[in-house]
């Protein structure tokens, strides 16, 4: 594309077209950013094949930091050069940068990475699509190349075709097992995947990429059986000192799904063209959104811009209005929801009532916890926007009014659109409280053991939520719980847990207090039988499997594994989907 040199330009006091100079700049501190991106994710090769699983969490952490890094870098270059510039200035530079990332691999990335450099020069209020790339497409039509995958051509004997995929992947160590596990898996798929015996012939495309998370490699393609089509996936683990085995393999939407949840870290995966990986993703995961598929590859800041292009296009095309979300109405939070887009937005409130020992910094700050630490399936992504704007005709107007009252501080009505100046986007779940009085027996127990298990895994992953009533955690699509109300979010290994001590019988006047000293971050988890969910079948059913979880020995166990380093497993499958399960159900496609 060729790009004609504008009639008027600013000029340096050096002279020179500080339009381009902009351009190049921002293009160059962007390209830098990208390949630090690309030097951490290229190392979880490395870090997987020699069980480094310290350094996969730090490697994690660092990487999210890049994007800040680039911003403040780039702001500081740039902002001398653009003083005086005009609208014109910035409509020609952004032609300049169209014109300097034409055909790059990444594109789209690079337009959002100029988008966040605008809007910090310029602000939000003037942002449009002569200026800025407002109107980005929200996915590029842009099949996978050839060599960016594995083709495996037709065959009638699958359990060789299961062989060739695992010896596809070039790692450095062998597999342990590899026969055994090539035959459990021909095994568990002929006998749940009926389509296997009755075929013709059987192919498959597996992307050359390998998705690294946690402890897990994972490689992703898809089956063809005839005209069938189904997701196929293999997670791997690594165990210190004998190598890599097959932990699972599957191969249907839901379970594909829940790998790639909005409540799990990012995985690391060296992709040249993000657009098509995401893409191919998609005809995988149909369900999914390409914002959110955008988010679980690393690339979070354009999975928000995907995120925006996706609900304005929704508004255009619905009529149903932002209503208060369903659930206990927090203390801290104002919550709304536009339900037929399956999202959530939180404000945070002007003033928050004396039980709650939080600030809006630290709630800010909690939220950003959660987004850099490992949410191990069990805490919600959000996106963190700053002068959202919506239009003001689709909210309901009670919640309108109450966002105007009690958010004044972060919500205003200028003209006909609400500005939300902070604003957190969330998927929207069903609150836990609300679930248990409407399922039935069966989803009950089921729902309450994952409850107990949503509870441990944080805490395996070195978080406390607080407040852990029902109300805190919702249930997803799939029936998984998730914790959403992260105010009073902390780290496990800073409080103190301790037993009860023995009631004073000759203290009658302290019936009304404790009668021993209570530190700061003391907790006693003997008193969360009490009122985590109150009496009969509820507590019934969770104490028959998480019991543990009202002792201070359970809670100083976990902290004593945290302190010593060791990263627990938790696996983003159900434990009978393992090949070390004795007896796995039967999985229908």
């Amino acid at each position: 594309m060729a790009v004609k040199a504008p009639q008027r330009f600013s000029k340096t006091r050096g002279g020179g077209n500080r339009p381009w100079q902009v351009a190049v700049l921002l293009l160059r501190d962007f390209s830098g950013y990208r390949q630090d991106f690309q030097t951490i994710t290229g190392g979880a090769r490395a870090r997987f094949e020699a069980s480094d699983w310290l350094g996969a969490q730090t490697a994690a952490r660092a990487r999210i930091q890049l994007y800040s890094q680039f911003r403040a870098g780039c702001l500081q270059r740039l902002t001398p050069l653009v003083e005086g510039f005009s609208s014109q200035d910035w409509a020609t530079t952004r032609q300049y940068f169209e014109s300097l990332t034409m055909g790059l691999p990444d594109q789209e990335l690079a337009q959002t990475g100029y988008n966040t450099i605008f809007r910090k020069l310029v602000g939000r209020t003037h942002l449009s699509h002569e200026q800025a790339f407002v109107r980005q497409a929200v996915i590029e039509q842009a099949p996978l190349e050839p060599f960016e995958t594995f083709q495996f051509d037709q065959t009638q004997d699958f359990s060789s075709l299961v062989e060739m995929v695992l010896l596809s992947f070039p790692f450095d160590i062998p597999f342990a097992r590899l026969n055994d596990d090539v035959k459990a898996i021909t095994a568990l798929m002929t006998e749940n995947l009926h389509a296997l015996t009755t075929v013709n012939s059987v192919s498959a495309v597996m992307l050359r990429s390998v998705f690294y998370r946690n402890k897990g490699a994972y490689l992703i393609g898809r089956l063809a059986l005839d005209q069938q089509v189904v997701p196929w996936a293999f997670a791997l683990k690594n165990d210190a000192g004998s190598g890599i085995s097959v932990d699972s393999v599957l191969w249907n939407e839901k379970d594909l799904s829940r790998i790639f949840s909005f409540t799990r870290a990012y995985f690391m995966v060296n992709v040249n063209r993000p657009a098509a990986t995401v893409q191919f993703l998609n005809s995988l995961m149909p369900t999914k959104k390409p914002s959110e598929l955008y988010s679980s590859l690393g690339y979070y800041k354009h999975g928000k811009t995907t995120f925006y292009a996706e609900l304005s296009q929704h508004l255009a095309r619905s009529k149903d209005l932002f209503v208060k979300a369903e659930g206990i109405e927090g203390l801290v939070m104002l919550v709304f929801t536009l339900a037929s887009h399956q999202v959530v937005f939180k404000v945070i409130r002007d003033r928050f009532p004396p039980s709650k020992k939080v600030t809006p910094a630290a709630v800010k700050q909690a939220y950003h916890l959660v987004k850099t630490h490992d949410r191990v399936g069990r805490m919600a992504d959000t996106h963190e926007f700053l002068e959202l704007r919506l239009p003001a005709a689709r909210f309901d107007d009670e919640v309108l009014q109450t966002l105007l009252a009690e958010a004044s501080l972060s919500v205003s009505l200028v003209g006909d659109d609400v500005v939300l100046h902070h604003v957190y986007a969330e998927r929207l779940m069903t609150p836990l409280n609300l679930y248990l009085k409407t399922c039935t027996e069966f989803e009950r127990d089921l729902v309450i053991d994952d409850y107990g298990l949503a509870i441990k895994q944080l805490a395996a992953a070195n978080i406390f939520p607080g407040d852990m009533l029902p109300k805190n955690f919702g249930v997803t699509r799939h029936g998984r719980v998730i914790f959403y109300d992260y105010d009073e979010i902390c780290y496990l290994t800073d409080l103190r847990f301790r037993a009860l001590p023995g009631t004073n019988q000759d203290t009658a006047s302290l019936k009304q207090a404790p009668w021993f000293d209570v530190g700061e971050f003391d907790v006693f988890p003997e008193e969360f039988e009490h009122f985590l969910l109150g009496k009969g079948p509820l507590l019934q059913s969770f104490s028959e499997k998480h019991r543990d979880l009202f002792t201070a020995e359970y809670w100083q166990s976990v902290q004593k594994q945290l302190r010593d380093q060791a990263v627990l497993d938790v696996f983003p499958y159900p434990l009978n989907r393992r090949l070390s399960a004795l007896t796995p159900p039967p999985l229908e496609v």
